[in-house]
């Protein structure tokens, strides 16, 4: 399943949707020969395509269905062979990934300077120096962000990941909802950083579309570098939920590790 960073179409697989921001920025330097970059995301559970609806098993052994995840892609960056680094207009630079039915819709990274590049950077949710340029200062972001429900509200801020479902266990006999939603708080900031190096170089050629292919794990969201018992966080027997505390930030580090790269393809 891709997403190509563009508007695309695809069947026969579950869909990615990407929403960003359409600030627009002052006109690209036209002395410089650019060109776009496509981005591909491909959800998966452990070495599976992510299906919706269908149970997992995580390594606490506990049974799991996924039935909506988000999250906010924010702050690209490119690193060159020789160790300078792009950085992709800011005010473009955020969007939101979600997994779902519709047909899927995209950008493509426009005007990126040709090159070789070894490295993609990214962040995880909406850095601090973004939300403080207050609700005006958002773009087309903000009502993007109201209409995926990546927002509880411009004075609680953005939700940077939301992935939802149900799970059971031993103790669990009969499903119940489980719900994790972050973003910062007053004790947290907890917006991730992901770089990945890639398996090959990127060609950015003029009159050419290179594209990098991602992979998100998202069972690594709470199996990843550090468990989480769905079972146990829910001690009153009503569904298990991370909204803030200890272990949001635990989330965090969590999916900075859902990612990899699969793929470039230079043509």
């Amino acid at each position: 399943m891709k997403i190509r960073l563009a508007i695309l179409s695809f069947v026969a697989v579950p869909t990615l949707f990407l929403t960003s921001c359409n600030n627009d920025d002052a006109p690209a330097n036209t002395t410089q020969d650019t060109a776009a970059v496509s981005v591909e995301f491909a959800h998966k559970y452990g070495t599976d395509a992510l299906i919706l609806g269908q149970e997992y098993t995580t390594s606490l052994n506990e049974h799991i269905t996924v039935g909506s995840i988000k999250y906010i892609v924010s702050n690209i960056s490119l690193t060159r062979a020789d160790g300078t680094v792009y950085t992709y207009p800011k005010s473009k630079s955020y969007f939101i990934v979600s997994h779902s039915k519709r047909a899927p819709l995209g950008i493509s990274l426009a005007d990126i300077p040709v090159g070789d590049y070894t490295k993609i950077n990214f962040g995880i949710g909406v850095d601090q120096a973004q939300f403080n340029l207050g609700a005006a200062g958002q773009g087309d972001f903000l009502a993007a962000a109201q209409a995926e429900e990546m927002l509880w509200s411009w004075s609680a801020g953005y939700k940077f990941i939301a992935y939802d479902g149900t799970y059971s266990s031993e103790n669990v006999a009969d499903a119940l909802p489980f719900s994790i939603h972050t973003g910062k708080t007053s004790t947290d900031d907890n917006y991730g950083t992901v770089t990945l190096t890639l398996p090959q170089t990127l060609q950015v050629r003029k009159g050419q579309t290179p594209g990098i292919h991602l992979a998100t794990d998202v069972s690594k969201i709470i199996d990843g570098a550090t468990k989480i018992n769905l079972t146990q966080i829910d001690d009153q027997g009503t569904g298990a939920t991370i909204m803030g505390g200890a272990m949001a930030p635990v989330v965090t580090h969590n999916m900075e590790g859902a990612f990899s790269v699969s793929e470039v393809h230079n043509n």
